[in-house]
């Protein structure tokens, strides 16, 4: 699994994805913030932006120590929102960090591998057909994380969680 955080991974993934799993004709774009937060004012939500975040399976890198690790809780949040008039809909994503145990400074981005996006991804394009084009959702197991890897992970650091950090972890699930 990829240890880097590749931005072209998500977007390329998105892209391909899109015309098979939103065939609504909308054109969407993809972006990325990395100081997005999981709180809406009641003007995004007048405006029609909706929240979906979920954990998958990310490996990080100490960018001082080179220290490697795996989390099955990754965590990656996504605003998204249709203008069905413009016939354009957006989805802004964020991926939060962990902090190396060793050195505890700045939290690393997670690296996915190819199949973790896609997973991830798809779970997305269930939200927005969903939320967006009133379609039924097929179910809402999370496809970002192997449930038979589940067992073999360590307890979940919160200290060293970005997403903890900001109350919006997915741990509990």
């Amino acid at each position: 699994m990829a240890t880097d955080w590749t931005p072209a991974l998500w977007s390329d993934t998105f892209a391909q994805l899109e015309e098979d799993e939103l065939e609504h004709g909308d054109s969407w774009a993809f972006q990325f913030n990395y100081s997005l937060t999981e709180t809406l004012t009641n003007e995004e939500r007048r405006r029609g932006w909706k929240i979906y975040s979920s954990s998958a399976r990310g490996s990080f890198s100490c960018s001082r120590c080179s220290k490697q690790w795996t989390s099955a809780r990754a965590v990656v949040l996504f605003r998204y929102r249709l203008q069905s008039s413009l016939c354009r809909g957006t989805v802004i994503m964020r991926p939060f960090g962990q902090a190396c145990r060793r050195c505890d400074r700045d939290f690393e981005r997670p690296g996915f591998s190819p199949k973790v996006v896609e997973d991830v991804l798809l779970c997305l394009f269930g939200k927005i057909r969903k939320n967006c084009y009133g379609e039924e959702e097929e179910g809402d197991e999370d496809l970002g994380s192997d449930s038979s890897e589940k067992g073999w992970t360590k307890p979940h650091e919160s200290a060293l969680c970005e997403a903890c950090s900001q109350n919006i972890c997915c741990q509990d699930e």
